[in-house]
């Protein structure tokens, strides 16, 4: 549980950093792609050493807040997360549903 409340805090503290800046949206991806890719690296690392490991819900939060694309990456780097069923299923859910809200929040901008 201390892994989920710390993943937590960072995400709260990642959202106050990126609004000081004029691309907050941008700021704020390129964070938390960071923190989603150091968290599955970790995870990765916690699984071989047989330690206490990042809880799915949290791995799929991190994605669904928008760093699905650190996610991605990192499962190819550390080859991770890349067969566990259902777990792969929730996240490409989440994937979708990202992409689906930035193809309308970029149809909105366009022809708004």
């Amino acid at each position: 549980m201390r892994i989920t409340l710390f993943c937590a805090v960072l995400l709260a503290l990642l959202l106050a950093v990126s609004l000081f800046y004029f691309q907050s949206l941008v700021a704020w991806l390129l964070l938390v792609n960071s923190l989603t890719w150091l968290v599955y690296g970790a995870d990765k690392h916690a699984a071989r050493k047989s330690w206490q490991r990042v809880p799915e819900k949290t791995l799929l939060l991190l994605g669904v807040v928008g760093g699905w694309v650190g996610a991605l990456v990192a499962q190819e780097v550390f080859r991770h997360k890349t067969q566990k069923q259902p777990f792969r299923t929730w996240f490409m859910l989440s994937v979708i549903l990202n992409v689906a809200v930035l193809v309308g929040v970029g149809y909105w901008r366009v022809s708004g």
